[in-house]
């Protein structure tokens, strides 16, 4: 295949403060489905992806756990890169910021910018988030907190060096507003522009307070500031001052994907640090939404992290590859549950797609001593056929060209659907009767194996086991593992005489009855421990009371359960520590009646989870069942966090 030129995508580089969960996923498989898309459009394309293993965070945690910040990032990152291998995701590099020549190109651009003047020494005192790894102004904090996570911040004062940032809001305003695509999707691109003219203040590029991360080169006891290293990655992955005809060959990167927490520091920090450095603007900044549970955003810090190696496990690689990009509508959220998951699997792939396989691979062996025949008799229904074909082909590749992905599942899906309809409209169990229909029967069967191949093309960015599996019982490829895009737009393909051999159904229909069966045991199981835990006895000794962890816990934020009438979820702290808590009291308050009460909290509960959701402990109440009446006990003048006693 005559090669179209370079295509360059990236993932974030991911934080190994823990394994990654489901929403990591999705960001790394809607990256590797675009790569693969590419590459089969006959691309020569770099998809990198890495961590982001430097900051102050990393060091604590890894502290926390009696382990050095090397060997701790060490065993996560083995971890991450075997979630990657068995999703299929087939990068051409994984870069990790502890790495000598990454350290080698931050340290070489950092001294760069310094000499042309745009990083400065000065004395700096701010709001810092530890967990986003970032420095606010006390504008720019919500309520005391973290513009981007909501939690607590420190106040630091420390020497450090700056990035004059600021000094290019103008030039980068401009570069948005000449290059519409740069920021997708365009609602991402307004909040961009909205910030920048707010007022961009200079950026903190370095620090003294801890030592995990690159020192600057040319005052050791400085290490540079998590954003001005990791962002560097996007150039020391691809050769930056090592290999120059590699940076040449693909920088600009044609895509930086990411979640729409971590946008501005992509659409702003990144570009107004490759102005300084005198190189291109990478070509578009694409940031997708999140993946959204019954408690809302799914976190570590919430305990509502979905494993993505127990669903592979348990559903299959093209399976849960397939939900994911089909679940999240171009950049917005999606709702991720189980439920919702199997339903896919049972409604697109068993009954649509694997049925479609199914059938097809069944009536070609019994009608056709398994090879698939040669066209004869054409009829007016073909043509609907076929134009659906052309159809799907022309929306699906325009639909991935600008990243929607659930637009480009669901193109292809309708020439899956049209298929099946084509079986019920032609009736090929009644052709096979009579032998002079035979040569109907044969252009049938041999359309429906072109729907399948240009269908199975179509998904195999998304599904990269699809095109083996088909082809084991109905020969579409001669290579399934090097298939060509171009060629699902093609009708009439399809060799004549291929092989078919019928075979176990590619995706078996999933007991939705026992699935849910599961989780009732599951909640019954769960609600059966918090009534052991909270069970009263007639006496208690002073002994016992002292068990109990009473403290005051501040309520910071609070909203009602999904599909749960009688649920409340709030979000409680307690000293310097946040907690989630579910409450069974929505009956009586309104979320915003408790937002800012300090409440009670049995704070050494056993966690349990309720409706999914991880509730760490229980707060206080007193009700009159009789008169329909309760009351959450509050205290007004105590601080967090305090005993109760």
């Amino acid at each position: 295949m005559e090669k179209k030129g370079t295509f360059y995508i990236t993932t974030p580089i991911y934080y190994p403060s823990d394994n990654l969960h489901i929403g990591h996923a999705y960001s790394t498989v809607a990256a590797d489905c675009v790569a693969r898309f590419k590459r089969m459009c006959g691309y020569d394309v770099f998809y990198l992806t890495g961590t982001d293993e430097h900051g102050q965070k990393i060091e604590r945690i890894a502290r926390s756990r009696g382990l050095e910040p090397r060997e701790h990032v060490d065993r996560i990152v083995e971890n991450i890169k075997h979630l990657w291998k068995v999703l299929f995701i087939s990068n051409d590099d994984f870069i990790r910021t502890t790495e000598p020549r990454h350290e080698k190109v931050v340290q070489e651009l950092f001294k760069k910018v310094y000499d042309k003047g745009d990083i400065y020494i000065s004395q700096y005192e701010g709001w810092y988030c530890t967990p986003c790894e970032t420095f606010f102004t006390e504008r720019q904090l919500v309520d005391g907190k973290c513009p981007d996570c909501g939690r607590e911040v420190e106040l630091l004062k420390e020497e450090s060096y700056f990035f004059r940032m600021s000094k290019y809001a103008d030039r980068l305003l401009e570069h948005i507003y000449n290059n519409p695509d740069f920021i997708q999707p365009e609602s991402r691109r307004n909040e961009v522009i909205n910030f920048i003219k707010s007022g961009l203040e200079d950026l903190c590029v370095s620090r003294t307070t801890f030592k995990w991360g690159i020192p600057v080169p040319f005052k050791e006891d400085h290490v540079i500031y998590v954003w001005f290293d990791a962002l560097i990655n996007y150039l020391s992955g691809i050769g930056y001052g090592e290999d120059k005809e590699k940076f040449n060959r693909y920088w600009p990167a044609d895509v930086h994907l990411m979640a729409k927490d971590i946008l501005r520091f992509h659409a702003i920090i990144w570009p107004t640090m490759l102005m300084a450095m005198d190189l291109p603007l990478p070509k578009k900044v694409f940031a997708h939404g999140w993946i959204m549970l019954e408690g809302g955003k799914m976190s570590k810090s919430k305990g509502n992290v979905v494993d993505p190696l127990i669903l592979v496990e348990k559903y299959g690689v093209d399976a849960l590859r397939y939900y994911l990009l089909k679940e999240l509508n171009f950049g917005q959220d999606g709702f991720y549950s189980e439920e919702m998951l199997v339903n896919r699997i049972n409604s697109d792939l068993a009954n649509d797609l694997g049925n479609l396989i199914s059938r097809t691979a069944a009536m070609i062996d019994k009608y056709f001593a398994g090879e698939i025949p040669a066209p004869l008799v054409k009829d007016e229904v073909d043509d609907d056929l076929i134009r659906v074909f052309n159809e799907a082909y022309a929306e699906a590749t325009a639909k991935l060209e600008k990243l929607d992905f659930a637009g480009y599942i669901m193109a292809v899906m309708k020439l899956v659907a049209r298929a099946n309809k084509y079986i019920d409209e032609t009736e090929p169990w009644l052709l096979g009767k009579e032998d002079k229909k035979r040569g109907r029967l044969a252009t049938v069967m041999y359309n429906l194996a072109e729907a399948i191949r240009a269908a199975v093309i179509m998904l195999a960015p998304a599904m990269p086991t699809l095109p083996g599996r088909v082809n084991e019982q109905i020969a579409l490829f001669a290579d399934p593992h090097n298939l060509k895009w171009e060629e699902a737009g093609i009708f009439g393909l399809t060799r004549e005489g291929s092989k078919v051999k019928k075979g176990a159904p590619l995706f078996p229909r999933i007991d939705v009855k026992s699935l849910k069966e599961d989780n009732k045991v599951q909640e019954v199981k769960e609600k059966a421990e918090v009534k052991e835990e909270s069970k009263e006895k007639e006496y208690i000794t002073i002994d016992d009371f002292a068990r109990l962890d009473l403290r005051v816990a501040e309520v910071v934020a609070c909203e009602k359960m999904p599909n749960a009438d009688k649920l409340l979820l709030l979000k409680v702290k307690v000293g310097e520590e946040e907690r989630t808590v579910v409450s069974g009291i929505a009956q009586y308050y309104q979320p915003e009646e408790l937002i800012g009460k300090k409440v009670i909290l049995v704070a050494n509960l056993k966690p349990t989870k309720l409706r999914g959701v991880l509730s760490e402990g229980m707060i206080l109440a007193a009700s009159d069942r009789e008169e329909n009446l309760l009351e959450v006990l509050t205290v007004s003048k105590v601080p967090s966090g305090t005993q109760v006693r």
